[in-house]
């Protein structure tokens, strides 16, 4: 593809782990994947700069650059169909101030136990029934404990044995944690960078941004793929969304999946009131993630619920790929898994088909 903007494309992807920082744009902490450096040994593949010059595209311009990066790389009418399910809610003692499921805020999140297998599986056999490929299980826990993760990787060879492709997020990992997961079978880790270094810290005091990237390395070494995005609308600004999506491009490889949250404001929480996002600047959001992770799945993810079919229409133009399908995501609502039907089929889009 070309690049007629001030745009620096990316390197060819390479197989090892990168690490540094941007010029101009130095951040705090040390460790692999700490920044976006460039050196001889690993040159930069998107500085923040140029992130910041895609999203200043014209809107026009942006989505059609978007649109032929999807069309080299994807089915540009095929959507992946995703499940989510919380089977373990609430308690959870990091400070995250958009959570309704911290333990530190009054949301009205109760804190229940870890589902039973069964239940679990039911609830992916009902998934798979109206047309889910992807079953993702989240835990509200800082880090399980090593009775729980052997508890949930029954749930997810259980799951798998339904033909359905399988994701946990369960707060940080060791590595030999993600090792006895991939053990289980399992395809994806979540773990969210959820923004980027320099406004990470307005956001959650209790985890650091290398704890998440340490968590990232410990999966990708367990041979894991990583689903690995953010959240957008929580204050930051434009530079601050274009520091998240270059820290994620600049991964090494990128992630394979790519969740983009529109943040769903709850009662309680620190971020409650916030002013949202412009809803140009979230399909901006998109398309740039499609732009500098052209192979990764895009997966249009919390906040559908404020969305308007045409602007959900506008993100698959932009380049997502995958939307979370059901009535919650975790503990806030999802459109109708109808209205998604309906929407996908006046759009001539299909969904994915999975294993009988």
């Amino acid at each position: 593809m070309t690049y007629d903007s001030p745009v620096t494309p990316p390197a060819a992807q390479t197989t090892h782990h990168a690490a540094g920082t941007s010029g101009g744009d130095t951040h705090a902490g040390s460790g692999t994947h700490t920044g976006i450096a460039e050196s001889a040994a690993h040159p930069a593949r998107w500085t923040v700069a140029s992130v910041v010059a895609l999203y200043e595209l014209p809107f026009n311009d942006l989505l059609f650059k978007a649109q032929q990066v999807h069309r080299e790389h994807f089915d540009p009418n095929l959507v992946q169909l995703s499940t989510l399910l919380s089977i373990k809610t609430g308690g959870c003692p990091e400070d995250c101030a958009y959570c309704p499921q911290s333990a530190h805020y009054d949301t009205g999140v109760d804190a229940d136990k870890l589902m039973p297998l069964d239940d679990v599986l039911q609830a992916a056999r009902d998934a798979k029934a109206h047309g889910a490929t992807r079953f993702c299980m989240g835990a509200a826990w800082r880090s399980p404990k090593d009775h729980h993760l052997e508890q949930v990787a029954d749930m997810v060879r259980g799951v798998k044995s339904l033909g359905l492709e399988t994701c946990v997020t369960l707060g940080m990992l060791r590595s030999e944690q993600a090792q006895s997961l991939k053990n289980a079978g399992l395809d994806y880790y979540n773990h969210n960078l959820d923004t980027s270094p320099e406004f990470y810290g307005q956001i959650i005091s209790t985890r650091t941004y290398q704890d998440r990237l340490d968590t990232l390395d410990h999966v990708r070494d367990a041979g894991i793929n990583v689903c690995c995005g953010g959240i957008v609308g929580m204050g930051e600004s434009r530079r601050e969304r274009a520091g998240l999506i270059a820290q994620l491009a600049n991964l090494d490889p990128y992630p394979e999946s790519v969740p983009i949250n529109n943040l769903v404001q709850v009662e309680g929480t620190p971020l409650a009131g916030t002013a949202p996002i412009d809803p140009f600047e979230f399909v901006r959001t998109i398309a740039v993630a499609r732009i500098t992770m052209p192979g990764a799945m895009v997966r249009l993810s919390a906040g559908r619920e404020q969305m308007d079919e045409a602007l959900q229409a506008l993100c698959f133009a932009a380049g997502a790929n995958s939307i979370f399908y059901g009535e919650k995501l975790l503990t806030t609502g999802n459109p109708q898994a109808e209205a998604d039907k309906a929407l996908l089929a006046r759009l001539g889009m299909r969904t994915e088909i999975g294993q009988a």
